[in-house]
This record gives C-alpha cells, sequence and structure tokens, in this order.
C-alpha cells in the first residue's frame, strides 16, 4: 500500500544532480515519487511553513524509489529502490543539493522502509518482497554502508518500523486478521532477540512513539481502530485496557506525535474521511479526541511528519488526482492544525523527509 549482500564499496563515480540557488534557510524538505523514480525538494521557509521548489527539481532516483530518509548531520540521505532491490546514499549540499553516490548498495527484495537511529549510526531496510530486514553500520565520515549479517527474517510483510528512541529496540507492525506489532531487542547486532509479539487490529500501517519511548501506537487500517500499548523496561508491548479505540474516520493509515509528546494525529485515508484526526494523550497513555478534531485534508492523506521545530506538520496526500503535500501549523497550545497551504507534486508521493 505505502511507503519502502555485499558490503559498500566506497565512493565510486557519482551522478550528480545540482539544485538551486544561495538561500538564507537550512531547511530541505525530500519527497520520494516512486511512479517517475524521482526526489522532489523544496526549500521551507521555517517562519511560514511555505515550499519552495529548488531549482533543477525533481531529481532522477533509483527504479520505484520508495522510501527515504536523511542523516541527523544533515549530510547524508537514503533512498529505498523497491525496483531495483537496492538502497541509494546521497550527499546534501548546503543549499539542498543531491549527489548520488554510486554504485548504490544491494539489499533484499523489494526495499519498501527504511528506519534509522537517532544517532546515525545504523539504517535499518524492511524487503517486502522477501519479509526481511537489512541491518547496516553507517560510516560517519562519507555515510558508506556495511552490511551487518545477513537480513533476519519476520515472519511476514512488514507493514512499518520504526526504533525505540534509545534505538534498542525495533518494532515492526505486520499484517494479518488481526495483525500484530513484533519487538527486536539489540538490532544492531544484525542478530536481534525476539521479544515478543503484541496484538493489533487488521493491517496495523500507523506506527508512532512517545519522545519518552513510555508508550507505542498503531493504527489499523482495515478495521479503522487505534491501538495503544505500554512500553516496558526491556521493550516488550502490553496493550493497555480499552484498546482498540474505534475511529470515527475510516482507513487510518499513519500517525504523528508532535514533539511536546501532547497529540497524536491520525491520517484517514479514506476518500470519505480525508482528514487528520486529533487526540490529547494523557499520563497513561490514553486518548482523548479534541473537540476542534478533524482537519480536513486533501484527498487521501497517507504519512505525516513535521519539521525540526515541530511548528508545521506536512501531509502526503497519495489520490492519483490530488497527489501533493501539504503544509499545517500546530498551536501547541491547543492542538489545532491549521492549513498554511498545497503543493503539488505531480505524481503519487511515499515518503518525505525533511532535514533536522
Amino acid at each position: 500500500m505505502l511507503k519502502k549482500a555485499a558490503a559498500l564499496f566506497l565512493v565510486g563515480a557519482s551522478l550528480a544532480t545540482w539544485l538551486g540557488c544561495t538561500t538564507n534557510s537550512s531547511t530541505y524538505l525530500y519527497a520520494a515519487i516512486p511512479a517517475s523514480s524521482q526526489i522532489v525538494v523544496y526549500r521551507e521557509d521555517p517562519n511560514s511553513g511555505l515550499l519552495t521548489v529548488l531549482v533543477g527539481s525533481p531529481i532522477t532516483a533509483g527504479p520505484g524509489v520508495q522510501s527515504i530518509v536523511i542523516h541527523p548531520s544533515k549530510k547524508y540521505l537514503y533512498a529505498a529502490n523497491q525496483n531495483e532491490n537496492d538502497v541509494s546514499l546521497f550527499n546534501i549540499g548546503t543549499d539542498g543539493g543531491l549527489t548520488e553516490v554510486t554504485p548504490r548498495t544491494l539489499v533484499g527484495t523489494s526495499p519498501n522502509l527504511l528506519a534509522m537511529d537517532s544517532a546515525g549510526s545504523f539504517l535499518y531496510v524492511s524487503n517486502k518482497g522477501s519479509n526481511t530486514i537489512s541491518v547496516f553500520s553507517i560510516n560517519a565520515s562519507g555515510g558508506a554502508l556495511t552490511q551487518v549479517g545477513a537480513p533476519f527474517p519476520i515472519g511476514s510483510n512488514a507493514l512499518n518500523m520504526m526504533l525505540s528512541p534509545s534505538g534498542n529496540v525495533l518494532y515492526v507492525t505486520v499484517g494479518g486478521t488481526p495483525g500484530a506489532v513484533e519487538a527486536f531487542g539489540n538490532p544492531s547486532s544484525g542478530n536481534p532477540t525476539p521479544l515478543g509479539s503484541a496484538p493489533a487490529g487488521t493491517s496495523p500501517f500507523g506506527l508512532a512513539i512517545d519522545p519518552t519511548g513510555t508508550y507505542l501506537y498503531a493504527a489499523n487500517f482495515g478495521d479503522d481502530s487505534i491501538s495503544a500499548y505500554t512500553i516496558a523496561s526491556d521493550g516488550s508491548l502490553a496493550l493497555i485496557d480499552g484498546f482498540p479505540l474505534g475511529e470515527s474516520g475510516f482507513a487510518p493509515l499513519a500517525l504523528f506525535i508532535d514533539k511536546s509528546g501532547k497529540y497524536l494525529y491520525v491520517a484517514n485515508s479514506s476518500s470519505s474521511s480525508s482528514n487528520l484526526a486529533a487526540y490529547a494523550i494523557g499520563s497513561t497513555g490514553g486518548l482523548q479526541v479534541l473537540s476542534n478534531s478533524p482537519f480536513v485534508t486533501n484527498s487521501q492523506p497517507s504519512f505525516i511528519t513535521s519539521d525540526s521545530t515541530g511548528k508545521y506538520l506536512f501531509v502526503g496526500n497519495q489520490s492519483p488526482s490530488a497527489a501533493a503535500i501539504e503544509s499545517f501549523s500546530l498551536d501547541d497550545s491547543s492542538g489545532t492544525l491549521t492549513l498554511v497551504k498545497s503543493f503539488n507534486v505531480g505524481n503519487t508521493p511515499t515518503s518525505i523527509a525533511l532535514t533536522p
């Protein structure tokens, strides 16, 4: 639906596409467009949330580029190429320009998801076609990837994955009726320890963890509900009483928790909903819908992220007739979202990432 074997050799020949001119902002937004195998690049004005397309955008990426992630140093962007079974490394210039370092890194079959720890030490690649996850260490001085162990099996197709704030636990949602959230300890070893599987609803695509690493939430696309869990000290999960919680919207596909950890936003992707539901997160992980929720979006909102300030949310819309990225301002005193502007991207985006 959505979104993402040898050790990587250092810099080889390079494919470069120069983007942009001199800017007075170091915040950039990148969007993966698999239908055209391109990455669209914008400069964000952090004072207004407005986006400006950089000169030379979109750039050529790998075949079926599906998922992207940015290194915390702001120097490197990684892209999973689903139709080529590899991952691209791009150097990010001071003006947002991208230079691809080749050759690309081979992974498993049909890579569709990427995750990186907050220190930028390890990259995790979900291989949709082989039901495995590949682990790579990241060279801090050049961004090169070195595979750690063999890709480890997860037994099913990963719908989403996310690391705990500490990076010590990897959570993976898998499909089924019901679906589940699997937890793996010490994932950077390449031979992680299974910590158990917690039941979820049908098709848990959405995944979010609060900033303290205390609670995990899953959006169950197939039965219009949200599951919530407490996270134990070892990383294992326990379903919170009263969950799954039924949603008033339909086909929840993505979750996002704001930087303060006070609000949870849900992208209801059904064309009959097309909105963001908003909830206040209680002291025990419970959810209370905000009085002015939901907030209307373009058709089929499918993923959510924010800039480094947390003042603006960016929503990707996957409707073929309204493929866009929307910018919303966030009032952190109330959780209210206000549309800034919608930016047409031409083809359906599957992943967006902003420089930290």
